[in-house]
C-alpha cells in the first residue's frame, strides 16, 4: 500500500472488547477509519459501515488494543543477521505487538540523532508495526559519559538506556537522571550489578548441581536500591526494565509508597517460567536476569495481578545458532519473544492468576501511559491499532514457523494459548491468520 493511501475502513463486531484504560470489557464492535477508531460499543453493527469497508464478525473472540512491547532488539544497524526491522515487525505483526520499542544496543549504539533517524526512517520503510526508538543513556553505552538527551529526544527517541548494561558509576548515574529530569525524558534502566552479576544462571542449588556459577538476586537489589535513592536526589522519571526477585519488588513498593516517579516491568519469560526449565543444560534459556526459583516467579505474578509491576515485556533477543548452540556456560545470552508474549502470557489467565484485562493492561495502557503515547487504548479518536485474538486456541510453538531470524525461543515445542486472528496498525490489516 501507497503511504499516500488511506487503508480501507474496517468494522469488527461480535467481538469481546476489553480496554484496560476505560475498564471496558463487554459485548461490541468497532470501525476503524482514516487510522483512528471512528466508533467504538455495543451499538456497532454491520450496517453502520461505512462506504468501501471491510466487514469482519469477531465469533465472541477478544478484540484489544494492540500490544506495546517496551524492549525488543530490532538489529539495525548493524545487527542484520540477527534480526532485521523488516522481521522483527512481522514477527510483532503474528504475535499482535503493533508498537515496538527499540533497544540502543546496535552497532553503532543509538547514541547519535543520526542514528535515531536511520531507525525511524528503515521503520517507515520496511516496518509492519511502529518501532519507537530507545537511544543510549550515555555515550557508546560505556557508562562513562551521557549522551546527548536533549537532541536525541528531538529526533525521536521516546526514552534513554544502555541495553543490558547497567551504569556502574554513581556519579554518571546521578549526572544522566538530572539531565533527563529537564527534558521530562524517561530513564530505562537495566539494574544489575555488573561486578556481582556474573553468574551465568541464578545463584542456587540448582546452579551447584550444573556445575555453573551463579548470579545472586542481591546483585540486582543492590544495584535498583542505589539507583532509587538517584531518583529520590534528583527527582527524575525512572523505569526499570526487569526486575526478577522479591528483594527488588519490595524496594519499588516502598519507593511508590514515597510518591517517586518510579515504575518497572518484567520479562514474559520471567513470568512463565522458572531456573528447573533450564533443565539439561537448554542454552534457549540462558538470559539475562537469570530466570529465578518458583517462589520469586509466583511473587512477580501476584505483583504484576496487583498492580506493582507495571509492565510486560518480551525482551525479544534473537541470537543465531552459533552463538546459542554451544555448552551453556559459553552460549549467548537472549531468547526471542516478541510473537509469543501475548499466549505465553495467557498461561497466568487460564491459571487463574491474573485476569485478562490486567494482562492486557500491562501490555497496552500502561507502557502507553509510561511512554505518553496516543496508543493503547480502544477510544474514539484513538490510533486505531488493535489485536484481534482467541485467548483459548491451542497450538504448539514450532519455532521453524515463527517469523523472526533467528529461532531461539524459550517455548520451543511448548503447548500455548492465544491465537492471533487479526493485527492492525493505522487502520491497515498487517497480519492475518
Amino acid at each position: 500500500m501507497s503511504p499516500l493511501q488511506a487503508p480501507a475502513p474496517l468494522l469488527l463486531y461480535n467481538a469481546r472488547l476489553i480496554d484496560p484504560a476505560s475498564g471496558r470489557d463487554g459485548r461490541g464492535g468497532l470501525v476503524a477509519h482514516n487510522g483512528v477508531i471512528a466508533e467504538l460499543g455495543e451499538s456497532v453493527r454491520p450496517a453502520d459501515a461505512p462506504d468501501g469497508a471491510r466487514v469482519v464478525d469477531c465469533a465472541g473472540e477478544v478484540v484489544a488494543p494492540g500490544l506495546i512491547d517496551m524492549q525488543a532488539f530490532v538489529g539495525e544497524p548493524g545487527a542484520e543477521h540477527r534480526e532485521t526491522i523488516a522481521s522483527a515487525t512481522l514477527a510483532a505483526a503474528a504475535g499482535g505487538v503493533t508498537t515496538l520499542l527499540s533497544t540502543a544496543a546496535t552497532l553503532p549504539p543509538v547514541d547519535d540523532p543520526a542514528v535515531v533517524d536511520f531507525v525511524l526512517r528503515r521503520a517507515r520503510d520496511t516496518g509492519r508495526v511502529r518501532v519507537a526508538p530507545m537511544a543510549a543513556l550515555t555515550r557508546g553505552r560505556e557508562g562513562k559519559e551521557i549522551a546527548e538527551i536533549g537532541l536525541l529526544q528531538q529526533a525521536g527517541a521516546v526514552a534513554f538506556c544502555d541495553g543490558a548494561r547497567a551504569v556502574r558509576n554513581a556519579l554518571v548515574m546521578r549526572r544522566a537522571l538530572t539531565y533527563a529530569r529537564d527534558f521530562d525524558a524517561l530513564v530505562v534502566h537495566f539494574a544489575q550489578d555488573p561486578d556481582l552479576g556474573v553468574g551465568v544462571m541464578n545463584e542456587g542449588d540448582f546452579a551447584h548441581r550444573l556445575g555453573l556459577s551463579g548470579a545472586p538476586r542481591e546483585a540486582e537489589a543492590i544495584m535498583l536500591d542505589r539507583d532509587l535513592r538517584l531518583v529520590a536526589l534528583t527527582g527524575a522519571r525512572y523505569h526499570s526494565a526487569i526486575v526478577t526477585t522479591t528483594l527488588s519488588l519490595d524496594a519499588l513498593r516502598r519507593a511508590k509508597d514515597e510518591g517517586l516517579a518510579v515504575t518497572c516491568g518484567t520479562s514474559i519469560n520471567h513470568l512463565t517460567l522458572n531456573e528447573n526449565d533450564i533443565g539439561d543444560y537448554r542454552s534457549f534459556l540462558k538470559l539475562r536476569p537469570p530466570l529465578r526459583q518458583e517462589d520469586e516467579r509466583m511473587a512477580l505474578v501476584r505483583a504484576l495481578a496487583e498492580g506493582l509491576i507495571d509492565v510486560i515485556v518480551s525482551d525479544h533477543d534473537p541470537q543465531d545458532v552459533e552463538t546459542k548452540r554451544l555448552p551453556f556456560a559459553e552460549a549467548e545470552y537472549g531468547a526471542i519473544g516478541v510473537e509469543t508474549m501475548l499466549a505465553a502470557g495467557l498461561r497466568l489467565v487460564h491459571s487463574g492468576d491474573v485476569t485478562l484485562p490486567r494482562l492486557l493492561g500491562a501490555m497496552t495502557s500502561r507502557p502507553a501511559e509510561i511512554l505518553a503515547l496516543p496508543q493503547g487504548r480502544l477510544q474514539k479518536g484513538a490510533p486505531a491499532d488493535i489485536v484481534r485474538f482467541d485467548p483459548d486456541a491451542p497450538f504448539v510453538v514450532d519455532p521453524a514457523k515463527l517469523h523472526s531470524r533467528c529461532k531461539n525461543t524459550p517455548f520451543d515445542g511448548a503447548l500455548l494459548q492465544g491465537a492471533v486472528r487479526l493485527t492492525v496498525v493505522g487502520g491497515e490489516v498487517v497480519y492475518e491468520d
